[in-house]
């Protein structure tokens, strides 16, 4: 039996295309396998929002080359849809884009039959004939990502999203609903539901935003698990999510909203039509419906026209918000973008030394915001899920509602009886590390 690895670049949504690009080479008779030295072909789905994820797309790709000179390897993903066609690219076998990912198991025929130079660069498919029975999931134990949209109509301007994924296309109600079934039948406990934006769902097939509709239905299904929203944009925040969130328990009070920025000059420039005043009493509105409630941000530095009271004002905001948990990234000058022509390139990377500064001073007030920010769970008893255990200690990895996976912090539980990835337990937090809480499973 052949074996086929995939390494997963980028966001979540990338990683349901591997998931899907795995099942169909499941289908075909590959056994997936954990370790690239053990496969015949290595999938590289790459990433192609920014300058940096783009080049450890790239370095990815060479490294695995250069290690395994006689295996077969497929670049795929956003940065091969993106530039496929105009790659020339030796290292790898073939170039397969991400807009029909059906067209994959065409791909491992021509690359096994010895085929060169295969470049398939596909258009939209209908999104309710993309496949959603995942054979297999990436997640750990009992987490899966439920994609429920794909592309954007937001046409933010420095993102090469739409430009790579294309419009906004909704998947129909049954079939999301049909999946997060199956989902839940297989025993999945904490479903993480993922778009570009969340609030824009149905916008296309339903002629307004269904978002809220949706989460009504999927949190009425039978069954013991959770549901996560993840990336809602903040000018279109449906408010009515608050009173559903509120009464309905299976939806986590967590909420991932890219504010991106706070100064309304820059953010009227990205396309957008908020500002510091709008976006806190947002923030506010949250917080007294739902108490509980955790807010994720991302920031953006270093968008053209940015200046010294820009920053300030970010820094204001940032301040003020008091966010659980924010990342944050320099702004990368994206060909075909607006914003690409609003500055040269040496006037870029001028200003990109600029925002790394900006950047570094903005992490650390987070980081004392955050350490803050979770001292409040201390005394309190929640459900956690596994994800590992510590070797050789009574210790276990695993997270609350507050934390979710692989991006904010973790809960180091102490269990004096033995558990398993997946299990989901009550334990009361006893103390806050910075990001990360102890525990005692109860």
């Amino acid at each position: 039996m052949k074996k086929i690895y995939i390494e997963s670049l980028g966001c979540a949504k990338n990683q349901v295309d591997s998931e899907i690009l795995l099942s169909y080479a499941i289908e075909k008779g590959y056994s997936v396998t954990k370790s690239a030295e053990d496969a015949d072909i290595i999938v590289v789905n790459t990433c192609g929002f920014i300058e940096d994820a783009k080049k450890e797309s790239i370095d990815a790709a060479i490294s695995f080359r250069s290690l395994y000179p006689a295996k077969k390897i497929i670049l795929s993903g956003c940065l091969a849809e993106r530039y496929g066609n105009e790659m020339e690219f030796e290292e790898v076998d073939a170039i397969f884009g991400n807009h029909d990912l059906s067209l994959f198991p065409q791909i491992l025929d021509e690359v096994e039959n010895g085929e060169e130079n295969i470049v398939e660069i596909p258009e939209y498919p209908d999104p309710d004939k993309e496949r959603d029975d995942r054979l297999v999931l990436l997640s750990h134990p009992r987490t899966a990502y439920l994609k429920i949209s794909e592309g954007c109509n937001h046409c933010c301007s420095y993102c090469a999203i739409p430009i790579i994924r294309g419009p906004l296309r909704s998947k129909a109600k049954e079939k999301i609903v049909a999946e997060a079934k199956r989902l839940i039948a297989s025993g999945i406990y904490e479903i993480n539901v993922i778009a570009q934006d969340l609030a824009a769902y149905g916008g296309d097939i339903y002629k307004k935003s269904a978002f809220v509709e949706l989460m009504d239905e999927l949190s009425s299904l039978d069954g013991d698990f959770v549901l996560r929203m993840l990336y809602i944009h903040p000018d279109v925040f449906p408010r009515d999510l608050l009173s559903l969130v509120k009464e309905r328990k299976k939806i986590l009070p967590y909420f991932d909203i890219p504010f991106q920025h706070s100064s309304e000059k820059i953010l009227s420039s990205m396309g957008r039509t908020g500002n510091t005043e709008k976006y806190l009493s947002l923030i506010e509105e949250i917080r007294n419906e739902l108490p509980d409630a955790v807010i994720r941000t991302t920031i953006m530095l270093g968008y053209p026209g940015e200046e010294d009271e820009d920053f300030e004002c970010v820094k204001d905001f940032v301040r003020r918000a008091k966010f659980d948990w924010m990342g944050s990234f320099t702004y990368s000058r994206e060909e075909d973008t607006k914003a690409f022509k609003m500055r040269n390139k040496k006037e870029h990377d001028k200003a990109h030394k600029r925002a790394v500064a900006y950047q570094k001073e903005l992490m650390e007030i987070q980081e004392e915001i955050s350490t803050e920010r979770m001292r409040r769970f201390v005394g309190n008893t929640y459900r956690a899920i596994i994800e590992e255990k510590v070797e050789g200690s009574d210790l276990y990895f695993g997270r609350i509602y507050a934390e979710a996976e692989d991006v904010d912090g973790l809960t180091v539980i102490s269990s004096k009886k033995e558990l398993r990835p997946g299990d989901v337990v009550d334990v009361k937090i006893t103390k806050s590390m910075g990001f990360d809480l102890d525990a005692v499973a109860l």
